[in-house]
């Protein structure tokens, strides 16, 4: 289960931690840093050595959207007793391809301990998918050499250019859903963007946006692999 805060920023760490535990002794359970602006709050790097301490605590997203709060994360998870136990994926939408591009190394003991993003939990992967898990692979094959390609940070400035549109950074998030859902009406995969909620729709000025990182970055998109197998796919339904 991933295990949210949303909404408890009236109880304590220590509050947070024994929530934490009395979930953790029935399921296998994913932490789960969520950013401020979306509800979310700062927890300290005592909170997640506490929280890495857990049993069945198997996994931790981080998506707090904060390189020094991420930090928090990783070294809490690499010192940790059960460092081999817990997976580490990035929600960071905001830093995807660097995140899972480093090796995050630190000192325990003497010794160099390293710890690495294993994936990604990510508003991003709803859409464009076909090319994101390429995108994942490939990253995952250049993290295992010593010198990094600069082509890879010139990537990873453009799928944060691109999230930044689609999850509305401009206006605090607030058409991030119906964002997603413009992408995906626009290849066919949506009949519109309706949300739950009525009142949720694209911020002023954000499908001239989308317009844009869609014509800047159409190596970052998989329109035509929709398009190639659309037919196929409406048969099965």
């Amino acid at each position: 289960m991933l295990l949210s805060p949303g909404g408890l920023n009236h109880l304590s760490e220590n509050e947070m931690i024994e929530r934490t535990k009395a979930v953790a002794a029935i399921m296998p359970t994913i932490g789960f840093y969520l950013q401020s602006a979306v509800g979310g709050r700062v927890f300290t790097y005592d909170y997640w050595q506490k929280l890495c301490a857990i049993d069945n605590v198997v996994a931790i997203k981080c998506a707090s959207f904060n390189r020094y709060t991420t930090l928090d994360v990783v070294r809490a998870a690499a010192t940790s007793e059960r460092a081999d136990e817990i997976t580490l994926y990035t929600g960071n939408d905001d830093n995807i391809v660097i995140d899972i591009l480093t090796k995050f190394e630190f000192e325990k003991d003497g010794k160099t301990v390293t710890k690495c993003f294993e994936g990604g939990l990510l508003g991003h992967w709803t859409m464009w998918t076909q090319n994101v898990v390429r995108m994942l692979a490939s990253i995952k094959e250049e993290r295992k050499k010593d010198t990094i390609s600069s082509m890879f940070l010139t990537l990873a400035a453009q799928v944060t250019d691109a999230n930044a549109v689609f999850f509305d950074a401009a206006h605090g998030f607030a058409g991030c859903i119906p964002g997603v859902h413009e992408v995906l009406r626009r290849q066919g995969l949506m009949e519109n963007i309706l949300c739950l909620n009525p009142d949720e729709c694209l911020s002023p000025g954000q499908a001239e946006e989308i317009d844009r990182v869609q014509k800047a970055y159409p190596h970052l998109n998989d329109d035509q692999f929709i398009k190639d197998h659309m037919d196929e796919w409406k048969k099965r339904v």
